[in-house]
């Protein structure tokens, strides 16, 4: 069963990383930057997807660490 992606969003002035359909987060940072780079530590031990929200909580980059499709392209 492959995990859920890997989100890092603004949280109550922190930064949090939360995984799809878990509930609670599995770390909480002083800044971005610190999120980013745990984020995208477990996304790529789970071989998930990872989606870095703006302050606004929309998308502004998602990165991919392995299970995507042979037809992908890149």
């Amino acid at each position: 069963m492959t995990e859920g992606d890997i989100h890092t969003v603004p949280r109550e002035g922190r930064w949090a990383n939360e995984r799809e359909g878990d509930a609670g987060d599995i770390s909480t940072h002083d800044t971005k930057e610190e999120a980013v780079e745990a984020g995208r530590d477990v996304a790529r031990k789970g071989k998930v997807e990872h989606l870095i929200h703006r302050q606004d909580g929309t998308i502004g980059e998602r990165n991919s660490y392995g299970g995507d499709p042979a037809s992908s392209p890149g």
